[in-house]
């Protein structure tokens, strides 16, 4: 006997109840109405259209799947809008709605205390960004507005967007700072539908005297979203106030991106955080140290910096592993420890090294000249100075040293590190440069991330 669509549809969701996060079904699963079965089709219907498109992207399959688990039966799921149904919702649910993080007081919640401009190690591969952060807070609104921060995961942006918070909030005359990320930003949003709230949601966040927004990238291909955006940005921006966005790239390079949020994300200054050479990522490692009391070796921390490449996030979680083995087991850690208390990581990180010899190739292929050329003994400028590119990347990116990468080109320590600075200097007066350095960092970590998948 089949159940009717009552019964069926509660089963279903006692199902996702037990499978999701209790805040993900109250905000997703709830609010869903099953308005019929017919024959092996179920209809669901929800208050408005950001609902249903938000639905098909991300939980559509696992509601299939629940369905399936309850009927014992393959089901289509036909999901359609009815406006009404926000006029139905019972008055405690209008006012009581399930708030997201960042309804909170970004003072209270939204702010981590620890990320400060003094806790963060400045090196050449952030120095930029860093001394534009410190700018924004000094004077929003004024230098560089919006201030548009990217770079790859674990590097530092989230950091920087809230020491800038942070600077701004212990000014009292700063005003009022609001931080969040995108999703909670779309979330809020969708409430605001839900609960007939715009209004307070717009005042919320238009009213604000610096809007700090985490992983604006989230906001590609959402077109409601972007349009609500787009108006957010330009009441803060046309009231003379702060906007920090981080990304995890360029905004030219987002699809699914308006030409006019790009536009208007590029009106003040793009800056880029880059992967830490090696001496920086010993700084970054001793400044932990020094945080969690901590007394290593600084051969060992060496060995943990130049074996532990790929972001900063995790060689800060190297170390609090060996921190807590020191804690826990009173022994002095020596390098034998090191090595089989970090194999899993260093493991991940041989599988995804970035090695010289990609990048050779890589910059063989982007400049179109044979790999034999560039590491080889022709000097004419077509050649020379993707030479110096290539020598630069393998620097800054491998954190090797000066002679190894100079075997690698077939050139003596003193080549290497003349072609490192003069890329550096002339990276910083030229933006095409800094625009096709940020390619071929791109190029290059794609491709070793490709070739670590495959082993």
């Amino acid at each position: 006997m089949r159940k009717d669509k009552d019964t069926l549809w509660k089963e279903a969701c006692h199902h996702l109840e037990a499978t999701l996060p209790k805040d993900i079904f109250e905000k997703w699963i709830a609010v869903i109405q099953c308005r019929s079965i017919e024959e092996n089709t179920v209809i669901l219907v929800v208050g408005n259209d950001f609902y249903q498109s938000w639905l098909e992207e991300h939980y559509i399959p696992l509601i299939r799947t629940a369905l399936a688990v309850v009927s014992g039966r393959e089901m289509r799921i036909d999901l359609t809008v009815d406006y009404s149904l926000i006029a139905e919702l019972p008055e405690e649910k209008k006012e009581k709605a399930p708030s997201s993080p960042a309804t909170k007081k970004p003072a209270e919640t939204n702010l981590n205390k620890n990320y400060t401009f003094d806790a963060f190690v400045v090196g050449p591969s952030n120095q930029f960004a860093h001394a534009a952060s410190i700018a924004a807070a000094q004077a929003p609104a004024r230098t560089y507005n919006p201030l548009f921060i990217h770079g790859d995961v674990g590097l530092g942006k989230t950091h920087l967007m809230q020491a800038i918070g942070n600077f701004m909030h212990s000014k009292s005359s700063r005003g009022s700072v609001c931080c969040t990320n995108c999703e909670s930003f779309v979330n809020e949003y969708i409430e605001a539908l839900t609960t007939r709230s715009l209004s307070k949601f717009r005042k919320k966040y238009r009213t604000v005297d610096a809007l700090l927004i985490d992983d604006i990238h989230f906001l590609a291909g959402k077109d409601q979203m972007q349009e609500e955006f787009f108006h957010t940005f330009n009441a803060i921006f046309e009231n003379h106030k702060q906007i920090v966005m981080t990304s995890d790239r360029p905004a030219g390079e987002l699809a699914g991106l308006a030409p006019r949020l790009v536009s208007r994300f590029e009106w003040g200054l793009v800056v880029e955080l880059e992967s830490p050479d090696v001496e920086t990522r010993v700084a970054i490692l001793r400044k932990k140290c020094e945080q969690l009391n901590l007394t290593i070796e600084q051969s060992l921390l060496f060995y943990i910096a130049e074996r532990i490449s790929s972001n900063i996030r995790r060689l800060e979680g190297a170390l609090i592993r060996v921190a807590s083995y020191v804690s826990l087991t009173g022994l002095k850690m020596d390098r034998t420890k090191l090595e089989y208390l970090l194999r899993d990581t260093l493991d991940q990180e041989r599988k995804h090294a970035i090695s010289i010899e990609g990048i050779q190739k890589a910059v063989a292929e982007h400049f179109e000249i044979r790999l034999g050329d560039l590491v080889g003994p022709k000097r004419p400028q077509n050649i020379a100075w993707p030479r110096q590119i290539a020598m630069y990347l393998s620097r800054t990116m491998t954190g090797q040293s000066f002679p190894v990468i100079g075997d690698a080109f077939s050139r003596n320590h003193a080549t290497i590190v003349h072609a490192c600075q003069l890329v550096e200097r002339r990276q910083n007066e030229d933006m095409k440069l800094k625009h096709t350095l940020s390619l071929l960092r791109q190029r290059v970590s794609h491709n070793s991330q490709k070739a670590g998948q495959e082993q």
